[in-house]
């Protein structure tokens, strides 16, 4: 079938299928029953999406998944350790229970099910939820963000993005450095499975805050030599994570902004993890040229952080992390084929993005200095 043919049949589907008269008239036919109400299901889920992270906000903000480690408890008994009114409590375990985060016991109790467990396994992730307050204000009206407000929360959460200096308090700076360091522990796991550091010598990561990779790649490579490059105000928290994991005497701490200051030399492999997403195009190409220059030839260059589907839109990039980094007001959410090309004008070839394991926490892309 051409695909002009192709486009003609799908429209005329879609029109068929847009009619409510079929949508009735599908959801009763024995052939398309289970069709329609897979879709009608599928549909509603995406509807009730906004309610559903308010009630994982809720469960976490009230500690719930916490209370229930230790073993069932009644919603009579909940309701009075939360300060909610019972009927509210059962509301709220109800739907954790809906959401396969808690399980409903025959005897009315509420447990802690498998995937509320895995929620407080993850490091940083509750952090992240409660964090999420300024992310839904800026979504309260989603067509006002589509047109880029002059102002919005995430922006003033995120200064640290806007390549400020001396002037980002020092508890702002820590509050972003806790964030990324939390959520930097999967980041790191997922980024050294994707990535073989054999043959690197010595790594510089750019923009690595605390140091939550190098501590991760210190210790898969025992012989490897790193450097941190950040800002001035990273610096001693970034001291004590590699004093705490028996690291100094491997690690150099290099402070600047990569917008403003030359990359130290030296490495043979430079990692960006989490950066480029942060910045607009011309700030991400500025610093790849940055990354070029420094590496010597046969250097590597290794990046991971959230990315886009491009030609196969991609749930977690396309949608979570492209409105998040809109509501920040910098930066986007590029696909690997949009970082590579960014890679390739910058200078590099060999450039490779293998399969991720987990899109929603990191996807990798690697390039090489030719020689």
């Amino acid at each position: 079938m051409s695909a002009d043919a192709q486009v003609w049949r799908g429209g005329w589907l879609n029109r068929l299928v847009a009619r409510p008269g079929f949508q009735s008239w599908a959801s009763r036919f024995p052939l398309t029953r289970g069709q329609a109400r897979r879709d009608g299901a599928a549909l509603f889920d995406i509807v009730q999406g906004f309610v559903k992270s308010q009630v994982l906000m809720a469960l976490v903000e009230l500690d719930v998944f916490r209370r229930l480690r230790a073993g069932p408890m009644e919603a009579e008994r909940l309701a009075r350790a939360l300060d909610l009114p019972e009927d509210r409590a059962h509301a709220l375990l109800q739907a954790g229970a809906a959401m396969g985060l808690l399980k409903r016991r025959r005897d009315g109790s509420f447990a802690l099910a498998r995937q509320g467990a895995a929620l407080m396994g993850v490091p940083g992730l509750e952090a992240m939820i409660c964090h999420h307050r300024a992310f839904y204000r800026d979504l309260e009206d989603p067509v006002a963000l589509l047109r880029q407000p002059d102002r919005t929360e995430l922006s003033q959460f995120w200064p640290y993005v806007f390549g400020a200096r001396g002037d980002v308090p020092e508890d702002v700076a820590q509050t972003y450095s806790a964030l990324m360091a939390d959520s930097q522990t999967l980041v790191a796991e997922d980024t050294l499975r994707a990535v073989s550091l054999r043959g690197v010598t010595h790594l510089m990561d750019v923009g690595g805050g605390t140091g939550a990779f190098l501590r991760a790649a210190g210790r898969a490579s025992p012989g490897l030599q790193m450097t941190l490059f950040d800002l001035p105000q990273v610096v001693p928290a970034a001291t004590r994570t590699f004093s705490d994991a028996g690291l100094t005497g491997r690690v150099r701490i290099e402070s600047g902004s990569f917008r403003e200051d030359p990359l130290p030399r030296g490495a043979d492999a430079i990692s960006l993890v989490r950066v480029l997403y942060d910045h607009a195009d011309s700030t991400v190409q500025a610093l790849l040229e940055k990354v070029f220059d420094a590496l010597p030839p046969g250097g590597r260059l290794i990046v991971s952080e959230p990315m886009g589907g491009g030609e196969r839109p991609d749930l977690s990039g396309d949608v979570y992390f492209a409105f998040y980094t809109m509501a920040m007001q910098t930066g986007r959410a590029r696909s690997a084929e949009d970082i590579g090309q960014m890679c390739r004008a910058a200078g590099f070839t060999d450039i490779q993005s293998p399969r991720p394991a987990r899109p929603y926490v990191t996807r990798v892309l690697t390039a090489v200095r030719p020689g």
